[in-house]
């Protein structure tokens, strides 16, 4: 079933009255994610994280971000993941993800989770420096995409997105080979819970690292989306929208081809991984 919504409205142009229509919006809903921890005769259970998100694949969505803040590292590090159901808690909005006993956690790292949420209050320098105490060494692959199937892409990505094609309102990532086959897609109100699902989901398949793939985003590409791509070991990200000035920088440090305005045949190519005839990691 999408995630769709039905509204009452009026449409309103300058040479027509008023007319009452019936419009399609996306879901949008806050999703609670708790972890579930500490030996077996002492299990604790705590909030890491709230996010607005469109309902479907949760599931993704929690790994994923769970994944690229480093807080796991494996599917063999959990016991479950389900959505937890109460008379106060409203069915399918509260995630629990049970870890193994022996997973320790950085909570001094959640914590410091909001500026990959709000990108404020920290300077570009630091920011950087903080994912470099993770990802410790740039991304080197033999990824290698034809520009021609880079222009391809978008179109590709369209077709695909169902909710989108209702509402207008979801963005979306893709992962791509070098044939330029679309492998997956996510959805998501939020342009980086839709990463997260697709992290998650590759994550869930024992896929990662991700250097055998690119992936296409619907929007722009902020800092912190470079970031979750080098958790992953994405060699490649190309984005609709435009990059930022961050993003950038640290593509650049994380030795990942970034690419902006993939849209009407024609790109921008913001960092220079790459061979002349063509896009390698």
């Amino acid at each position: 079933m999408l995630p769709i919504a039905p509204v009452t409205i009026q449409k309103i142009s300058q040479s027509n009255d008023p007319q009452e229509h019936t419009d399609l919006l996306a879901v949008e809903e806050p999703l609670e994610i708790r972890l579930g921890f500490g030996p077996p005769d002492d299990r604790q259970q705590r909030s890491v994280a709230v996010t607005m998100r469109t309902p479907g694949h949760d599931e993704e969505l929690a790994l994923g971000f769970l994944f690229t803040e480093n807080i796991i590292e494996n599917p063999s590090q959990l016991i479950s993941v389900r959505h937890c159901v109460s008379n106060a808690e409203k069915k399918g909005n509260v995630l629990r993800v049970e870890l193994q006993p022996n997973v320790e956690i950085d909570w001094q790292r959640l914590e410091r989770h909001s500026y990959t949420a709000s990108s404020c209050g920290i300077c570009g320098k630091a920011s950087i420096e903080a994912v470099q105490t993770v990802c410790q060494t740039p991304i080197r692959t033999g990824f290698h995409v034809d520009p021609e199937i880079i222009h391809g892409l978008p179109e590709q990505l369209r077709e695909t997105q169902r909710t989108f094609a209702y509402t207008g309102g979801l963005h979306a990532a893709a992962l791509f080979d070098e044939t330029g086959r679309l492998v997956l897609v996510r959805e998501d109100i939020g342009r980086h819970n839709a990463l997260d699902k697709l992290i998650g989901a590759a994550f869930w398949q024992g896929w990662l690292p991700l250097s055998r793939f690119g992936v296409l985003l619907s929007g722009r590409v902020a800092f912190e989306l470079v970031q979750k791509s080098w958790m992953a070991g994405i060699p490649l990200l190309a984005a609709v929208g435009a990059p930022s000035s961050l993003a950038v920088e640290l593509a650049k440090e994380a030795g990942i081809t970034l690419l902006g305005f993939v849209r009407d045949n024609r790109y921008n190519q913001y960092t220079f991984e790459t061979a002349p005839s063509g896009f390698s990691g």
